[in-house]
């Protein structure tokens, strides 16, 4: 076993306490004082450049490396672990979980906690590393888009220069400890699609004097199924779903307006060409043949996590040495979830990864998917996560100056 897993192995205990007290308190969107104030005290005592965020309470942490062989223009990396919860009441049975209307559905506690993890251990191993390390902990990933936010405060150049790689882990319900991903495409675009139906109100009792928008609504979130399962190329999928649904306030009363809301998540620019166009030509006709009109607003939320093809290549290799090769798999196919680490992604080649946290002491019907208010990970794979994070900022490091070195002493051709 490597040094990096036995040394998080024994920072595993202090690692989930950390990841319980954040789950305990979970926190929304952009503003975190008591998370961001647990990570500051976390990270206290460690020789770090710690700074904090203007735009949302986010911590960046630079740790400068001390190899011998480090250049005057050394390298760096960034890892990231975002903080934020969702507006979801906990419906586990966990003696830890939280009570006040927010929820650590997603995992983003164990990301936070194992980011800390990683720096302790680098901390520890500063001597091996040949640049410097950014740590990124990111408020607001649900929707909050917290990952431009930092970047418009210059994380990505917070060690003094642009970074030449960022890498970051999201555990899910996948087998314990396996870590997967993939070169190139690895997750879905996020969009979100609001739509208004425009008629005119009037009494429940006499619909022939009111121009009602709640049938057209009706028959438009069916159209917008079907449009999905008939108009879309199957081998570029887009999964729409209706979330939201909102018409009048009184029983006997035919509303003015009926809306409806929906996620879209696509995998290439031209499917969401597609999705973006039809379903403004849908909307708008079906509201025209019930005598109504339609109001569409379609907004790119976060774009597809593209990995670089070079460097996952190499992390998958990394991930083989580290954990052994029956703990890593080439993801087959992307997946439809968004990440706004994408953000991050389009500026510095990298990796994300997905880490399996699948409980095996909890029963299936007692057990949710990312999201869901029963979800339940297992912790314990905060020591791998910490030495996995910890490992590739080392030998990513390590690799660069090499090559700087063999670039320099190459002879001239």
């Amino acid at each position: 076993m490597s040094a990096l897993l036995t040394e998080a192995a024994a920072l595993l205990p202090e690692l989930q306490t950390l990841r319980r007290s954040l789950h305990a308190d979970p926190e929304v969107g952009l503003d975190l004082p008591r998370t961001q104030a647990r990570v500051l005290d976390a990270l206290e005592g460690l020789d770090l450049e710690v700074s904090t965020g203007v735009g949302t309470t986010s911590v960046v942490a630079v740790l400068r490396g001390t190899h011998p062989d480090k250049p005057a223009n050394a390298p760096s990396v960034i890892l990231r672990g975002d903080m934020d919860a969702l507006p979801v009441d906990e419906l586990t049975d966990e003696p830890f979980k939280s009570v006040n209307g927010a929820m650590h559905a997603c995992g983003h506690d164990l990301h936070t906690a194992g980011l800390v993890g990683a720096a302790r251990l680098l901390h520890a191993h500063r001597g091996d590393l040949a640049g410097d390390v950014v740590l990124m902990f990111q408020p607001g990933e649900e929707g909050w888009n917290g990952a431009s936010v930092m970047i418009a405060e210059g994380v990505l150049d917070a060690a003094g220069s642009r970074a030449i790689a960022a890498f970051g882990a999201h555990v899910h319900m996948g087998a314990r400890g396996v870590v997967s991903t993939k070169p190139g495409t690895l997750q879905a675009g996020s969009n979100v699609l609001h739509i208004t139906i425009h008629g005119r109100g009037g009494h429940g009792s006499q619909p022939q004097s009111a121009v009602d928008p709640v049938p057209a609504l009706a028959e438009l979130v069916t159209a917008l199924q079907n449009m999905v399962s008939r108009r879309i190329n199957a081998f570029d999928p887009i999964a729409l779903s209706v979330t939201q649904l909102k018409a009048g306030e009184a029983v006997n009363v035919i509303p003015a307006s009926a809306s409806l809301g929906a996620t879209v998540r696509t995998l290439s620019q031209e499917s969401l060409d597609i999705v973006r166009t039809q379903s403004k030509q849908l909307a708008r006709g079906i509201a025209e043949a019930h005598g109504c009109t339609a109001e569409v607003d379609f907004a790119v939320q976060y774009p597809v996590t593209i990995n670089d093809e070079a460097e996952t290549a190499w992390t998958l290799d990394e991930v083989r040495g580290l954990l052994g090769p029956d703990r890593v798999e080439v993801s087959a196919q992307p997946i439809m979830p968004s990440e706004d680490f994408s953000f991050v992604l389009q500026e510095v080649p990298g990796t994300y990864m997905m880490l399996g946290a699948k409980r095996t002491d909890v029963p299936e019907e007692r057990q949710g998917d990312n999201h869901s208010p029963f979800v339940v990970f297992d912790d314990s794979v905060l020591g791998d996560q910490a030495a996995l994070l910890a490992h590739l900022a080392i030998e990513r490091l390590r690799s660069a100056v090499s090559a700087h070195d063999v670039a320099e002493v190459a002879p001239a051709v």
